[in-house]
């Protein structure tokens, strides 16, 4: 049993923080560390704790002082981990290989877990509060940040947090972890350095965003790449010429929003070459589409579904949303602006799979027809490309 209680370290946080406030931004890490020792071991409550008790409250205060994530900063650290999980401020879990697991860390409050929260948003000029309850952003490496406020999650506040390895994956990176066989990877390598429109769909945490990486990579490096995201975290270096946009939220007053649909409109006075939307979630595949089919190939995407019809059926839907058109009409602008849609899955072990390529045919009888290249239980099914007017000959694969 602990003597220091989590009000204890609540207040001893606060004593701190007023303690090292004067010059907090020019001591370094070692002054700051002996200024909360002689402040712990000044405690009559350090007298008759451990060694070891009063070196894990010390440990925690200069966490939360001097760490940008607080108690959470080891398990960013920590290359092995993947997915951070923390639902509300006694549960926090962790996906490592895989495998999802339960760590001891706790926050002393629920409190500290909303300072936390409001600091990450702050950082990416995104508010949330009582009256904005969600929010997604980013970490200064890239990760991926949802958070819900406590006032709509019954369990205390959440904070989720998707991280990304510091070395950029590569096509030969996939190919190694099993993801994706060498035929795919060299089909796949054909259709986007050829200016193939691409789509990748899959669930949750199947590997959309570092397959869509991935892709990304092949482009050519003179051309001219727009980068339209709810959240950045694509990494492309090769490429010079590179705008980044990424979605704003309004602010209380619901002003001063920027939503994807606008972006991918601006996007088109921009002379793209290609045009890279992170996610579609909503109205914005009406303006994606419409780019697709006006001349702008080799254009990637993301989107969520348990298969490729799946994704055909939401990207119809989503379309619906944004305008009042004929299905039939809506069906054709799909099959002609996307060439080849990708579905990934996230197997039972943990592995992140290309279960299927497939090309976009055409429309008949009142329904897209697509036809499979690649599957995972056959590899390439023999079929061949059938619209080939855009391969290029130094792919060295005119024969798909």
């Amino acid at each position: 049993m602990s003597y220091y209680s989590s009000e204890d370290v609540s207040v001893y946080i606060s004593e701190i923080r007023l303690l090292l406030s004067e010059q907090g931004d020019s001591l370094t890490d070692e002054e700051a560390l002996e200024r909360i020792e002689s402040y712990i071991f000044s405690l009559p409550k350090a007298q008759i704790c451990s060694h070891n008790e009063n070196s894990r409250l010390i440990e925690r205060l200069f966490l939360s002082l001097r760490s940008e994530m607080d108690i959470l900063q080891p398990l960013i650290d920590d290359k092995s981990i993947s997915e951070i999980m923390v639902n509300g401020k006694d549960n926090i879990f962790i996906e490592r290989r895989g495998k999802i697991e339960k760590t001891s860390l706790s926050f002393d409050s629920t409190e500290s877990l909303e300072e936390l929260i409001r600091r990450i948003a702050g950082k990416v000029h995104r508010e949330i509060n009582e009256l904005n309850p969600i929010v997604d952003a980013r970490l200064s490496d890239g990760s991926r940040v949802n958070a819900v406020y406590g006032n709509i999650a019954l369990n205390g506040p959440i904070l989720t947090i998707r991280k990304f390895p510091e070395e950029v994956m590569t096509m030969a990176d996939l190919i190694r972890n099993d993801t994706l066989t060498l035929e795919a990877a060299k089909l796949l390598d054909a259709l986007v350095k050829s200016g193939y429109n691409c789509f990748v769909c899959g669930g949750t945490s199947s590997g959309k965003t570092t397959l869509l990486n991935v892709l990304a990579q092949l482009i050519p490096p003179d051309e001219r790449v727009i980068v339209i995201e709810d959240s950045a975290e694509l990494q492309i270096k090769q490429v010079k010429n590179i705008v980044r946009m990424e979605c704003r939220s309004g602010n209380v007053r619901g002003k001063g929003a920027v939503d994807m649909a606008l972006l991918v409109k601006t996007s088109l006075r921009m002379r793209p070459d290609r045009i890279i939307i992170g996610e579609v979630r909503g109205a914005e595949v009406f303006d994606m589409i419409n780019a697709m089919n006006t001349g702008h190939s080799g254009s990637l995407s993301t989107g969520h579904a348990n298969s490729i019809s799946g994704m055909l059926k939401r990207l119809e839907a989503m379309f619906m949303q944004a305008v009042d058109y004929p299905v039939h009409a809506i069906r054709n602008q799909i099959a002609e602006g996307i060439d080849v849609i990708i579905h990934m899955s996230r197997m039972k072990d943990g592995h992140r799979r290309v279960m299927e390529i497939a090309e976009l045919d055409s429309v008949k009888d009142n329904s897209i027809v697509t036809n499979s290249l690649y599957r995972i239980d056959t590899g390439l099914t023999g079929n061949r490309l059938i619209h080939r007017e855009k391969l290029i000959n130094d792919t060295g694969l005119l024969e798909i």
